[in-house]
């Protein structure tokens, strides 16, 4: 029989969140059983009463807000210990169509993917300034760019794992999960696909960040750092030839007036160069440290992934997320 846990990251969602529930579907073809799970990120409203009046099956609540990617990770975690064979994670905004949730499983539980995300077809979306449209597209050709997949909306959070493609997910970014998590399927060589869905009329503003400046900011920074931690040499290879490159160049300059008995008046250049080309080659020896660091990384990634199966199929994984798990004993839905 498989199962499906569809989560649901709340802040303050008591007013949205019943719509939410509401519209999730109530069977899928190829899934036996789905069950919800919802996420409270520390809410000071009445989020977490609200899900279990409206039937939830499982309730997380962090005592304080975390951020959108512990919530996520978080989410991921108790789905896996709840069994999930598949896991789809959508907004308490009521942002995205229950009904799509079909469509973010058909390539998963066709085999096609282990991972799916929902396009929304950033250019259509007529609630979001052009500013901020603009700024998605060109954001999600960078990601596609650094992870090497072709997904189109890398910020959609509408987005299904299967149970191995989660296993396999760690994050370090306490912005947002959706960036960080396509760097590293692309980069762990996951099958990821995506499907256009439609999308809901606006209920409320993004609580994700405070104005478009800051949030290119935390993306441009969760963008490079999780790059860097997989393609380290790459990065400081190109900083280390820029620094290497300018200071030979200024070499070149001192040579040429030095052969035409001129190089007296330019010594600052030949300091400047000696300077440039030291930092550079120090830059490309930092790249090597750190692809090692990586390598290393890649090989604890390998061992969490082992040791979560292990707790997993052993029945003790621990909750390490120090959060209160509430789970209700309503029979889920057969589907």
């Amino acid at each position: 029989m498989s199962k499906l846990i569809i989560q649901i990251p709340c802040l303050n969602e008591s007013a949205t969140l019943p719509e939410t529930l509401n519209d999730l579907p109530k069977n899928i073809p190829g899934i036996d059983i789905i069950e919800i799970l919802v996420i409270d990120d520390g809410s000071t409203d009445d989020t977490a009463s609200v899900a279990r009046e409206h039937g939830v099956h499982h309730v997380i609540r962090f005592k304080r807000n975390r951020g959108l990617a512990a919530a996520f990770a978080a989410g991921l975690d108790a789905c896996l210990k709840h069994g999930a064979d598949f896991i789809v994670n959508t907004d308490a905004d009521n942002q995205y169509r229950g009904a799509d949730v079909a469509k973010l499983l058909e390539p998963l539980v066709g085999g096609h993917a282990d991972i799916t995300i929902g396009d929304r077809n950033i250019s259509s979306l007529k609630h979001l300034p052009i500013i901020r449209r603009i700024l998605q597209r060109l954001g999600s050709w960078v990601v596609r760019q650094v992870s090497s997949t072709n997904v189109p909306d890398s910020t959609s959070g509408f987005r299904a794992y299967t149970r191995e493609a989660a296993l396999s997910m760690t994050f370090v970014s306490e912005f947002s999960y959706t960036l960080e998590s396509i760097i590293q399927t692309g980069k762990k060589r996951l099958a990821i696909a995506h499907v256009l869905i439609d999308t809901n009329p606006k209920t409320r503003e993004s609580r994700l960040f405070k104005s478009v400046a800051s949030y290119v900011k935390k993306s441009a920074a969760t963008i490079i750092r999780v790059y860097a931690m997989y393609e380290p040499l790459k990065i400081f290879t190109y900083i280390g030839i820029v620094f290497f490159g300018a200071g030979f160049a200024i070499s070149l300059r001192f040579l040429y007036f030095y052969l035409n008995n001129a190089g007296q008046g330019h010594l600052q250049s030949l300091i400047l160069s000696a300077v440039l080309m030291i930092v550079g080659f120090q830059v490309l020896l930092i790249g090597l440290v750190a692809d090692v660091i990586s390598g290393n990384r890649k090989l604890i990634e390998d061992l969490v992934y082992r040791v979560r199966k292990m707790e997993l199929s052993l029945g003790t994984i621990t909750d390490k997320n120090n959060t209160d798990v509430e789970s209700t004993h309503h029979e889920s839905e057969t589907r």
